[in-house]
């Protein structure tokens, strides 16, 4: 049986307080792009905190090396990566 509206409202409302603060503070962050996303995506990015991890040795020796591939025009072309996952246009 399918869910009238007010029944969907209620039950995403439900949803919303099973969920912890930090998840909560996500799905409130999409839905509030979601609504308005041509002047809020821009804002939340930009309020968004910097990325603070420091990076390991072994991470910084993969980007280095897929660096070093790139300069040697051995990437793998946009088209190709979307066609490997299945989303090609």
């Amino acid at each position: 049986m399918e869910m009238d509206l007010a029944q969907q409202r209620q039950h995403a409302h439900d949803l919303l307080d099973l969920l912890p603060a930090a998840q909560l503070h996500a799905v409130q962050c999409l839905l509030t792009v979601m609504i308005s996303p041509e002047d809020t995506l821009t804002h939340s990015l930009s309020l968004a905190p910097l990325e603070t991890e420091a990076l390991t040795p072994e991470t910084v020796a993969s980007l280095n090396s897929a660096r070093m591939s790139l300069s040697r025009g051995e990437g793998i072309a946009h088209d190709e990566i979307l066609r490997e996952f299945d989303i090609a246009k």
